[in-house]
């Protein structure tokens, strides 16, 4: 009976272990997903920033290509060569007279 008696103290003893090893096993691996997954969220959070800075750069693109369109249709108006023709040629209408102010010296 004594030997019955320390083998089942024995192996109380090693299921205790075997439990005590499982769990720090467990803590452990709980431990690593919890770090990786709090790298994994910081991450997120850099692309997610890096998104929202793109999306500013397209629209800011969008808004300059509207822009450059608008300013492309505008050259091709009556308006723009009548604005050019005065402003780079000193162009007149038949008949127009310019003032200009004299240089007080």
């Amino acid at each position: 009976m004594a030997g019955r008696k320390e083998s089942r103290e024995s192996e109380r003893q090693t299921n205790r272990w075997n439990i005590a090893l499982a769990v720090t096993v467990v803590i452990i691996l709980l431990t690593a997903v919890y770090v990786s997954g709090s790298s994994m969220r910081k991450k997120l959070d850099g692309y997610r920033e890096h998104i929202s800075q793109l999306e500013e750069q397209l629209e800011e693109e969008e808004q300059r290509s509207r822009y450059i369109e608008e300013y492309r249709a505008y050259t091709q108006t009556d308006e723009f060569i009548e604005q050019i023709a005065r402003e780079k040629l000193g162009l007149l209408y038949e008949g127009e007279i310019i003032f200009r102010e004299e240089d007080s010296q």
